[in-house]
């Protein structure tokens, strides 16, 4: 039966692990991800909270642990090993609840609200309704699957809705329980403005021409510039 990892997860090993939940939805033709891609969608500007300036070698730590953990696997052949998550199979969970899970791993405590405008282009929920019943799921999980895999925290100071967080890295900070929203976090009220939007596609879309820049130069038997 499904379990939860043997251990809580590192912030490195839980941003490494939702990036490649992200991308294997947002991006599906560059996927499994090089290392390079991993580096740089887990050190993208927006969509992320905390930001995080990634190295190669932490990232290649972090996907390294995941592997220990069935949570990664690495793909065979090739001259550039690629990773893909396996995070559904070991968590027990469906596809609904893994992205709620992912999103909370790249972007911190949020409302049901704000998961669900998060969740565009990875999953479109119906209603907040039915945001909310898969939290209280996961909220609610039993012992024998592992335990619960979200908390609800507290009402912050000032804010209307309360917020979710995820428990793979282990409880929740302390800090996250009376903290307001931080100032990156959009009110659940509004949707996220038309610039953060673009922003985000053409991030997706330079992950993408990335990807396809290191197949070509793979095929060509040649060094990206700046290689050795």
């Amino acid at each position: 039966m499904p379990t939860m990892p043997l251990r809580p997860l590192s912030p490195t090993e839980a941003r490494v692990l939702g990036t490649l939940m992200e991308k294997a939805r947002t991006v599906p033709d560059s996927y499994p991800l090089s290392l390079n891609a991993v580096v740089s969608g887990a050190n993208q500007k927006t969509s992320r909270e905390p930001l995080m300036q990634l190295s190669d070698a932490e990232a290649q730590e972090a996907l390294d642990e995941l592997k220990h953990l069935s949570l990664v696997v690495e793909s065979s052949g090739g001259r550039t090993a690629r990773y893909e998550h396996n995070f559904n199979r070991v968590l027990g969970v469906p596809d609904q609840s893994a992205v709620l899970l992912g999103l909370l791993m790249l972007r911190g405590p949020q409302t049901a609200g704000e998961l669900r405008i998060n969740s565009e282009r990875w999953h479109r929920f119906a209603d907040i309704s039915s945001v909310e019943a898969f939290l209280d799921e996961l909220q609610e999980r039993s012992a024998e699957k592992g335990g619960p895999l979200v908390q609800k925290l507290p009402r912050a100071p000032g804010a209307r809705e309360q917020r979710w967080a995820q428990l793979l890295c282990g409880p929740v900070d302390e800090a996250w329980l009376s903290a307001p929203p931080t100032a990156g976090t959009p009110p659940s009220s509004t949707a996220p403005s038309a610039l953060s939007s673009r922003v985000d596609q053409l991030e997706a879309e330079l992950a993408t021409l990335r990807a396809q820049m290191d197949h070509l130069y793979q095929q060509l038997g040649l060094s990206r510039p700046g290689q050795e």
